[in-house]
């Protein structure tokens, strides 16, 4: 899966595992773009093809019941709920593990919103 990390999720260990999964992965320093606007961060997913990960979830749930409402849709968008609950929350690895699984559900991506913590 081709994944744009948000300014909130650009771990180095996150990275690190993602890649070692097979995904290729961008953040926003490598394209020039820390720091922006969540929309901005969207806008250059919807470009270039990338499915979005974000731990940001009413800001990019906002974004994606916009884009739905105007009969559009965007790549995807991957939410990492972190609620300071260690019964819920993942760490690096556990979000590599939850992104797997839900790829190989083959459910599609495209034009979704789906939080990661429940493929866990």
């Amino acid at each position: 899966m081709k994944l744009y990390l948000d300014d909130d999720t650009t771990d180095r260990r996150l990275v690190q595992q993602l890649e070692r999964a097979g995904h290729a992965v961008w953040t926003p320093a490598q394209v020039g773009l820390s720091g922006v606007s969540d929309a901005r961060h969207l806008i250059h997913c919807c470009k270039n093809d990338l499915v979005l990960v974000s731990r940001n979830y009413d800001d990019f749930l906002d974004l994606h019941l916009v884009i739905e409402a105007a009969g559009g849709a965007h790549p995807g968008i991957l939410i990492i709920r972190m609620d300071n609950d260690p019964t819920r929350d993942l760490t690096p690895r556990g979000v590599v593990t939850a992104i797997g699984r839900f790829e190989s559900a083959g459910v599609t991506i495209i034009g979704q919103f789906v939080i990661v913590n429940q493929w866990r």
